[in-house]
């Protein structure tokens, strides 16, 4: 008896090629119908579907048909790498192991050489066995496989090819002939460094590798991950091209209201099938209960890039401040700054707070950072943050041996006042180093400034509303960009905050800086401070 699709299942009937076929590419049926009926014989492995036949939902027969039917001249495939970020329970565990099996069984390949990769072997099993089960349940690939379950690894028989699982560690993976990858939630990975190795020339001897990347959104805007996230969003509204990529991006843009429930179907194309709607909505009231849930929703269920599930300043909040900088014109004008100086071994920060001098102009921030040069490897391995990459980018000031050398500071901080005129600099009261008496001796004003609630939250507040206001310029600067996103507010019992170190997911110098930077400026700009009103409206978070 075969198997109808189920009454009311949602079907792809007005198929259209992708906008990013090649005008030398065309769309060849025969090769899409032949990944489909593959796809759909195999049967799903989980919920209230399992043992059914795998009927692809339109979003999933759409991608299918695009990446195995359109070709290029010669017959190839056009696309060799596919991005596909989606929210979780959409299918795309089942998705990805049906086009592994594709690949390794139907796709042609003399030897093919199917990986899957994630950020650990336990991540990338899943979809391993997913494709496991859906080879039990299908009778005309139990006869030509062999499973090695233990070893994560299933043997074609008929073409000499395998499916196998990878572990993490980057060093054993070079040299590898690869015709397919299947790499799991590339949100995961803690560098590009995987990800380059399988990607970048590991398929050059194979005739059309495919490389499927299947992630849902993250929290680490300066991960590999998110460096992709981005170029597929530059493919899909034209400001980039790249002919053999092809981007599919299901979720909510930060500025889309993540309360209203029709959005949610915008971000979850399987809502209603392999989601239930009710389950999203249990989820939802969970995040209105508990704060702490609210970025875990939008991240895992709608796909929205947040930043630490209890972040301070929103992403889009404080990207209206990434406006270019005029350097030269604010030479020689007012500042005020903010020191950081943590411990010797840490990040140092000194940031400059200009502000406006004509109505309707922004405050002008300008930030500086010191490191030690011997630990910088070892921050990159640990931290999983790109310190290399920000020193060729010349964003650090690197000072040589394994602490922060305070003369090298010093000397900056010198040099940067003979280029604008520093007004003050506010400093931790509590860190009375060397540095801060020698400072004061080359004739900078010290103010010193308590980490409590009293003394940080009126700079605080006044940050946020700046920000939210797009009264703050601060040009991108990637390290200070990364630093908002890791600050934690604590708050007390009189609705005052402070930035929280021991609370912070990363280093958060550069903001303690800033607040304190921005603290002194506004207390000298404004006459009768609104430090000083007790009724001034500020705003509190």
């Amino acid at each position: 008896m075969v198997e109808m699709r189920p009454a009311g299942y949602p079907q792809l009937t007005d198929y259209t090629p992708t906008k990013f076929m090649l005008p030398t590419s065309h769309y060849d049926a025969e090769k899409a119908d032949r990944a489909v009926r593959f796809i759909e014989n195999l049967k799903h492995t989980k919920g209230r579907w399992a043992g059914k036949r795998f009927w692809l939902l339109p979003w999933q027969e759409q991608i299918i048909r695009d990446v195995f039917g359109i070709v290029d001249a010669h017959g190839n495939r056009q696309f060799r790498t596919a991005y596909v970020e989606i929210p979780k329970k959409n299918g795309k565990s089942e998705l990805a192991a049906a086009v592994a099996l594709y690949l390794l069984y139907a796709d042609n390949e003399p030897s093919a050489e199917v990986y899957g990769a994630a950020a650990d072997r336990q991540q990338a099993s899943i979809v391993f066995d997913v494709a496991r089960q859906m080879v039990d349940m299908t009778p005309a690939l139990v006869k030509r496989s062999k499973i090695m379950a233990a070893g994560k690894r299933i043997v074609n028989y008929s073409n000499g090819g395998y499916y196998q699982v990878l572990s993490a560690e980057v060093g054993t993976k070079h040299g590898l002939n690869v015709s397919g990858l299947v790499f799991d939630e590339l949100h995961s990975q803690p560098n590009r460094q995987l990800y380059d190795v399988l990607t970048k020339g590991s398929g050059d001897a194979r005739e059309q590798p495919l490389y499927f990347l299947i992630t849902t959104a993250g929290t680490d805007r300066e991960s590999i991950c998110y460096e992709v996230h981005m170029k597929a969003l530059d493919l899909l509204k034209g400001t980039k091209i790249d002919p053999s990529f092809y981007p599919v991006v299901y979720g909510l843009a930060d500025d889309q209201d993540w309360n209203d429930e029709a959005n949610w179907y915008q971000a979850n194309p399987s809502l209603g099938y392999t989601i239930k709607i009710d389950r999203v909505r249990d989820a939802y009231k969970e995040a209105l209960e508990n704060p702490a849930e609210e970025n875990v929703f939008r991240q895992l269920r709608l796909d929205q890039w947040v930043g630490s599930t209890v972040a301070w300043i929103p992403e889009h909040v404080y990207d209206k401040g990434d406006i270019p900088i005029d350097l030269e014109k604010l030479k020689g004008r007012d500042c005020y700054a903010g020191l950081d100086l943590s411990s010797t071994s840490d990040i140092t920060a000194f940031v400059m707070v200009f502000p406006p001098e004509a109505e309707g102009e922004n405050y002008i921030v300008l930030p500086h950072f010191w490191l030690p040069r011997e630990t910088l490897q070892l921050r990159v391995r640990r931290d999983h943050v790109p310190y290399d990459v920000w020193e060729k980018q010349g964003l650090f000031h690197i000072t040589e041996g394994n602490v922060v050398d305070y003369n090298f500071v010093r000397k900056t901080i010198n040099e940067l006042g003979q280029e604008y005129h520093i007004c003050e600099i506010g400093v931790d009261r509590w860190n009375a180093t060397q540095l801060i008496t020698d400072l004061d001796g080359d004739g900078f004003v010290m103010v010193p400034i308590g980490m409590g609630f009293k003394d940080m939250s009126p700079g605080m507040k006044e940050l946020y509303k700046l920000l939210l206001e797009g009264k703050i310029t601060h040009g991108g600067n990637p390290i200070l960009r990364w630093m908002a996103g890791n600050v934690v507010a604590e708050i007390d019992a009189a609705e005052n905050i402070k930035p929280s170190k021991k609370k912070a997911t990363e280093k958060i110098d550069g903001i303690v800086a800033l607040i304190m930077g921005l603290d002194r400026c506004i207390r000298h700009e404004m006459t009768g401070s609104v430090y000083d009103d007790p009724d001034h409206g500020l705003l509190v978070f």
